[in-house]
């Protein structure tokens, strides 16, 4: 029986140490080295805090660019995708609905102009980002709203497009909106 014993009691005082101790050490020292020191990437907006670059929020004024739809409504304490798959009536129900609302402030758009990632909650419920064409589609509302040329906020939209070396380009809704806002100056 010492024969077992003796080297479990020795694996798991050994993994213990190692998982628990060392590896959660070594990600927060890779943490550390971050872009915003493990903390997250905050954003900033006249000196206050107004939310992660990288936690999806809820925007629905005319006047700023809307993101992604959330299925636990921006709750970032409760991350989580609906898990109602494209056959389920009240998913395509709701897909429809969101539609309905777009075309409703976007009355220029065709329901085939709008780009799937504004009518569909990611997996998480809390992206950040939209498709180029997702932010697209809303400059001639938000122009209108803020009296401004379409060309500013195209540009803007340009401006804030970032293009990953894998994956489709996209816009983070929040990082856009802080510029939108600081356009007022």
């Amino acid at each position: 029986m010492k024969k077992y014993i003796l080297p479990a009691i020795r694996l798991t005082v050994v993994l213990t140490v190692l998982l628990c101790v060392i590896y959660p050490l070594l990600i927060s020292a890779v943490g550390k080295l971050a872009k915003g020191k493990g903390d997250g990437e905050t954003i900033i907006l006249n000196g206050k805090v107004v939310g992660y670059a990288n936690v999806g929020q809820k925007f629905d004024k005319p006047g700023y660019f809307w993101g992604r739809p959330s299925a636990v409504d921006y709750n970032a304490a409760g991350s989580a995708g609906s898990n109602k798959g494209p056959t389920n009536p009240d998913y395509l129900k709701q897909v429809s609905d969101r539609a309905d609302t777009l075309l409703k402030y976007h009355p220029y758009l065709k329901r085939t102009d709008i780009p799937a990632d504004m009518v569909t909650a990611s997996g998480s419920g809390l992206d950040p980002d939209i498709s180029v064409a997702g932010a697209t589609i809303q400059i001639k509302r938000i122009a209108a709203d803020r009296k401004l040329d379409e060309q500013t906020i195209a540009k803007l939209v340009a401006e804030h497009t970032e293009k990953p070396v894998f994956g489709p380009a996209h816009v983070n809704v929040l990082k856009l909106n802080v510029a939108l806002d600081e356009l007022k100056k």
